[in-house]
């Protein structure tokens, strides 16, 4: 019978079409099933929490797997996969979970952090954003407390997502400032394609002043993709915890 497995790790996601299997392009779920397969001697299909896109990345990331093979408790898979993988992606822990866990299922909650460099920095070109003139931080913590008042969250889904439902509970959502960096939080049940990135390209805008508080709230209301500001880039973006039941 198979053994059901989590793995936790991190990758950055520049040098990869984010994180799930496709044709002509290489993925981190890819480089991971070829690592573990490898190593395990059999064919492995890996379960991710969720779906990063090209060039987003993640601090933590979970996923599933089986091995038909019981694993040899004298393996070190941690250190193992670390010698096969690239640079770029980095195994934290391999650990037995029951049959019923699933890696995306089962999440409760997932946090998404983006960054964005205030002023000229060349170490942070492929993970953060560039935005050098001033914003209203201020008035961005106003807006981005007002998706606390909503669930549906249509205006910020990519078009075309076939998801039986676009709605969210956000638990977090809250801009600080971390020395060269803005930084803005959230944290929800579940995220829709691209929501992030859109919320936070619609949060600049009002930073910018191009948009009030109360037309950020309006587009919410529209539940028009259209009617909402423009995806920030995807270098800033961090997928950085996911919870589970207990």
């Amino acid at each position: 019978m198979p053994q059901r497995y989590f793995l936790q790790l991190s990758y950055k996601g520049t040098n990869y079409h984010g994180w799930q299997i496709q044709p002509n392009a290489i993925s981190v779920q890819e480089v991971i099933e070829d690592a573990l397969s490898k190593i395990l001697r059999e064919k492995i299909a890996v379960v991710g929490a969720g779906r990063t896109d090209t060039g987003v990345h993640a601090s933590f990331f979970i996923l599933h797997f089986e091995a038909e093979n019981t694993i040899p408790e004298n393996l070190d898979l941690v250190y193992k996969l670390n010698s096969f993988l690239p640079h770029d992606i980095a195994v934290q822990k391999v650990w037995k979970v029951s049959a019923d866990l699933h890696a995306r299922f089962s999440a409760t909650s997932r946090t998404y952090k983006y960054y964005i460099t205030t002023e000229k920095n060349p170490y942070g070109v492929e993970t953060s954003h560039k935005y050098l003139k001033p914003l209203d931080v201020a008035n961005m913590n106003e807006a981005a407390q007002t998706l606390f008042d909503y669930e549906d969250f249509t205006s910020f889904s990519r078009l075309g997502t076939e998801v039986k439902t676009n709605n969210c509970k956000i638990m977090k959502a809250a801009w600080t400032v971390e020395e060269k960096e803005l930084v803005f939080t959230i944290k929800a049940d579940r995220f829709l394609r691209n929501m992030v990135r859109a919320v936070v390209g619609t949060l600049l805008e009002v930073g910018k002043g191009k948009l009030t508080i109360q037309q950020f709230r309006e587009i919410i209301e529209q539940k028009d993709r259209g009617a909402a500001g423009a995806s920030a880039s995807a270098q800033g973006l961090f997928l950085v915890d996911i919870e589970y039941p207990g």
